[in-house]
């Protein structure tokens, strides 16, 4: 049965289909890594995004879906450092391999109590990082700050996420709420992201 939510999930997916080819192209012409990295993060979305039409939201309770999702704002964010923040990229990448080793092993390891630390922490600041970073990146075009208003998006859909999927309720984001939002959430959130990388084109 083909619902709303399949809709919205659609719709991400060929946004992320288009962003994918984007980055694609961008990285022949220069071969410039940031590309690569943003390119991970949408791959991840468009894969995930087609996960949830064929098995449903209830695969989000995962450990190894909330693992390979955590790709999706850590894969932006190292891009965005890599392209704007020269003087602080190096150290943001191997936060961001500790933050997906330490996703990893306590969601798959059942390790709850520092799960419980993990996915906040690393979702958190990765999810800062896009929010905050198109907003301050020098030389970045105009219009990009879309890109931080997709990031705004991703940092509440993915915290709220997180809070749930270690049994906590972050503020109103109920597991029944942020079901009935996550799928326009990620409509909304992939459509601000196309619309600030644009820009770069």
């Amino acid at each position: 049965m083909f619902t709303l939510d399949n809709l919205f999930l659609l719709l991400t997916g060929l946004i992320a289909v288009y962003l994918c080819w984007f980055f694609w192209q961008r990285y022949n012409l220069n071969k410039a890594l940031h590309n690569l990295y943003y390119l991970m993060g949408f791959a991840v979305l468009l894969v995930s995004g087609l996960l949830l039409i064929f098995l449903g939201l209830g695969i989000l309770a995962s450990p190894y879906v909330l693992t390979v999702a955590s790709l999706i704002p850590l894969g932006i964010s190292m891009g965005i450092a890599e392209e704007y923040y020269p003087s602080w990229k190096k150290a943001f990448k191997w936060f961001a391999v500790i933050g997906f080793l330490a996703i990893a092993v306590t969601s798959i390891g059942g390790m709850d109590a520092l799960k419980k630390i993990a996915v906040p922490l690393f979702h958190g600041v990765a999810g800062l990082v896009i929010f905050l970073g198109p907003f301050f990146a020098k030389g970045a075009p105009k219009g990009f700050y879309w890109v931080g208003i997709g990031g705004l998006l991703i940092g509440l859909g993915g915290i709220a996420l997180a809070f749930i999927s270690v049994g906590r309720q972050l503020l109103f984001f109920s597991p029944q709420f942020v079901t009935l939002i996550l799928t326009p959430l990620l409509f909304l959130m992939t459509g601000a992201f196309a619309l600030g990388f644009a820009k770069k084109g």
